[in-house]
C-alpha cells in the first residue's frame, strides 16, 4: 500500500520540518499557559500537529510565515490527508471484497470436485447442497487477542479502587512475617540484641543519597545526606537517569561521612546493614541494594532488605528521648532482646501522606498491615508538585515546600475549588480532579486578568491559588481520616493513636489541622509526626526500619537479594 507523502512546512533556511516516527509526538503550544500536548501517531495527528506548530508564535517567527500562510499550508495538508485517509479506507474495503469473492470461488471449486453426482451449479441439484449454505455452516475463525488484552483485562478488575494494594495482581508482596505475618526468619543471621546494637542504613530510592549509623535505643549516632535538588530543579521534576548516576557518584562519599561521624573508620564496624530495597524507581534502588549487598558480604553482617513505605511508618515509632513531654512505650527486655523505647505501641492508625503514595493502614505489627484506604490516582505529594510548576514556583527542594511557602501568603477562599470523592463514603483518596481544577482555574484567571501565561499572573493571584489549593487538599485528608477514626473506634481495639509520616507530614498546616481534628474527638487521640527533618528521605530511616525487624528476628539474604518499583502490603481487610 502507498502513502501519498505528507508535505512538509519549509524553514526560511530552507529546511524541513520533520514529523518524525515515534509513536508519540510532543508539539510545543503557548497559548493559554498549555505548555505541552501528548498526541498519538497517525495521519491527522500530522495534520494537529502542523495545526498546533504553525499558530505557535514562535516557530510561526521561525518559519517566517504569517497567519494567513499558517492557514493556507494548514488547509493544504489537511486536505492531502483527508485525501490519503479516504484512499486508504476504499483500498482496505476493495481488498476485503476481493478476499471475500476468491474465498467463495475457492469454495465452489472444492465442493464440485468433491461431488461426482451433483454440481452446485446444476439445477438439478437440492437446496440443501448450496454454496450459501456450506459457506454458512463454515465454522467462523476466531479474531487473535491482542497480547495485552489479558492483562488489560485483569487492570479493568482494580478501577477505582486504591493504589500500592496488592488483591492477587502482584507477583511480589511485602510479607516479612510469612502468610501469617508472625513467623519470622533471620536469612543472614542476626546481631547479639542482648545489648544495644548499630546498624548502617542506606536509601537511594528516588533522588536522595542518604546513609546513617543508628543504634538499637534509637539514638542517631551519624548521618549523611547528598541532595539532588540542584540537579533536578531545572527539568521540573526527577529524571531517574540524573539521579541513577548522581547515586553512584556519591554512594561511596555519604556511607563514608555517616560512618566518620559515628566515629567509625569502616562498615566492618556496625552490627548489621539495611538498605531499601522498594518501592521505588527501580534503577536508583539498585544502587543502594548493590552497594549493601557488598558490604554485608564482605564483613560477613546481617541483612535487611526495608520496606521503604514501613521505614516512613515506623520512623515514628524513633523514641524522641530529648522531648520530656512524649511518653514513651517501653518494650521489656527478654532473653533475646534488650529493653527499649517506642514512641508509639501496637496497633495504632497511620496516615502516609508521601511524594508518590497516601495510604491510611490499621498497623499491627512488623509486617502486618491492614489498608483502610488509598489514592485512586494521584498521590497528595504529586499534587503538590504539579500545583508548583503550574505556577511556576521552584521545585528543586520539592513542590511541597513551595507550595506551603507560597500559601502563607494568600487567601485559602480566594479561589472555589471542589473537595474530591464527596459522594464516596469510604476511606480512599483521589487528587487527579483536584489538580485538574486548579489548573483550569489558574487558566481561566490568567485570561481574565489579560495575561499571556498562568506564569504571568501576579504573585498575589498566585499565593490566592496555593492556598487555595493547600486548604482544600487538607480538607480531603481531614474528611477521609475522619471516617477512618471513626471506623476505628466502632472496632473497640483500644486503637486512639494516630502517626502521620511520610515528606507531606512535614506540612505544618497539616500538622496543626490533623491535630485539631485529633483533640475534638469526643475520646481525644494522640498524635505521633517524626520531626519534619526525619519526614523526608534519609539513612535513618532505613537504619530504624531495619532495627524493628532484626528485634522481631528478622533479616535477609544478602546474595542475588532484588529491588522492587512496586512492592505492595499485602491487602488485609479490616
Amino acid at each position: 500500500m502507498i502513502r501519498r507523502p505528507l508535505k512538509h512546512p519549509e524553514t526560511s533556511s530552507g529546511g524541513r520540518l520533520s514529523l518524525g516516527k515515534a509513536n508519540v509526538v510532543r508539539a510545543i503550544i503557548s497559548a493559554k499557559g498549555r505548555r505541552y500536548m501528548y498526541l498519538p501517531f497517525g495521519a491527522f495527528v500530522r495534520v494537529i500537529m502542523v495545526l498546533a506548530l504553525l499558530t505557535s508564535r514562535s516557530v510561526t517567527a521561525a518559519f517566517s510565515l504569517s497567519p494567513a500562510s499558517s492557514r493556507q499550508v494548514f488547509s493544504k495538508h489537511l486536505v492531502s490527508a483527508t485525501k490519503c485517509r479516504h484512499a486508504t479506507c476504499q483500498r482496505r474495503v476493495d481488498r476485503v471484497e476481493s478476499s471475500s469473492v476468491l474465498s467463495a470461488a475457492s469454495t465452489l471449486t472444492d465442493n464440485s470436485d468433491s461431488s461426482s453426482s451433483s454440481s452446485p451449479l446444476d439445477p438439478s441439484s437440492s437446496a440443501d447442497d448450496t454454496p450459501s449454505e456450506e459457506l454458512s455452516n463454515k465454522p467462523k475463525r476466531k479474531k487473535k487477542r491482542r497480547n495485552g488484552s489479558k492483562s488489560k483485562e485483569k487492570r479493568r478488575q482494580f478501577i477505582g479502587m486504591a493504589k500500592a494494594v496488592d488483591r492477587g495482581q502482584w507477583a511480589n508482596v511485602y510479607t516479612p512475617g510469612g502468610e501469617n505475618g508472625t513467623v519470622f526468619t533471620a536469612l543472614s543471621g542476626l546481631p547479639n540484641r542482648t545489648k544495644p546494637f548499630t546498624v548502617l542504613g542506606i536509601e537511594s530510592s528516588c533522588d536522595d543519597t542518604g546513609a546513617a549509623i543508628v543504634r538499637s535505643d534509637g539514638v542517631i549516632l551519624g548521618e549523611s545526606l547528598a541532595s539532588q535538588n540542584e540537579i533536578h530543579e531545572e527539568w521540573g521534576g526527577i529524571v531517574p537517569g540524573l539521579a541513577k548516576n548522581a547515586h553512584e557518584e556519591k554512594i561511596d562519599e555519604v556511607i563514608a561521612d555517616a560512618l566518620s561521624k559515628a566515629g567509625m573508620k569502616s562498615a566492618d564496624e556496625v552490627d548489621a546493614i539495611g538498605v531499601t530495597v522498594g518501592p521505588g524507581l527501580e534503577i536508583c534502588l539498585r544502587v543502594g541494594c548493590i552497594r549493601a549487598r557488598d558490604l554485608a558480604m564482605e564483613y560477613n553482617k546481617p541483612f535487611v532488605g526495608v520496606h521503604h513505605l514501613e521505614a516512613h511508618i515506623l520512623m515514628a515509632r524513633l523514641p524522641v528521648g530529648d522531648d520530656p513531654s512524649n511518653e514513651e512505650f517501653i518494650v521489656p527486655a527478654t532473653d533475646k532482646t534488650h529493653e527499649s523505647n517506642r514512641a508509639v505501641a501496637f496497633p495504632f492508625l497511620a496516615l502516609l501522606v508521601s511524594g508518590g503514595h497516601c495510604q491510611l493502614l490499621k498497623c499491627i505489627g512488623i509486617g502486618q498491615y491492614s489498608i483502610i484506604g488509598g489514592t485512586i490516582d494521584d498521590s497528595l505529594g504529586e499534587a503538590f508538585d504539579k500545583t508548583a510548576r503550574l505556577l511556576g514556583l521552584p521545585v528543586g527542594g520539592g513542590g511541597g515546600p513551595a507550595v506551603e511557602a507560597m500559601a502563607r501568603e494568600g487567601n485559602p477562599k480566594a479561589v472555589q475549588l471542589p473537595v474530591p470523592l464527596q459522594k464516596r463514603r469510604d476511606c480512599d483518596f483521589s487528587y487527579a480532579g483536584l489538580k485538574t481544577a486548579v489548573r483550569s482555574v489558574a487558566e481561566k484567571m490568567a485570561e481574565e486578568r489579560g495575561a499571556d501565561t498562568i506564569d504571568d499572573l501576579s504573585r498575589e493571584d498566585k499565593a490566592n491559588i496555593a492556598a487555595s489549593f493547600q486548604n482544600v487538599a487538607i480538607r480531603h485528608i481531614e474528611q477521609r481520616l475522619d471516617r477512618a477514626m471513626s471506623m476505628v473506634e466502632s472496632e473497640d481495639d483500644g486503637i486512639r493513636s494516630l502517626a502521620v509520616v511520610g515528606g507531606v507530614a512535614a506540612n505544618a498546616e497539616l500538622r496543626t489541622r490533623l491535630e485539631a481534628l485529633c483533640a475534638k474527638r469526643e475520646d481525644p487521640w494522640n498524635m505521633f509526626v517524626p520531626h519534619p527533618r526525619l519526614c523526608t528521605d534519609q539513612g535513618s530511616m532505613s537504619a530504624w526500619a531495619a532495627i524493628e525487624r532484626l528485634m522481631v528476628g528478622s533479616s535477609d539474604q544478602p546474595s542475588g537479594h532484588d529491588v522492587y518499583a512496586r512492592y505492595p502490603f499485602q491487602f488485609k481487610s479490616c
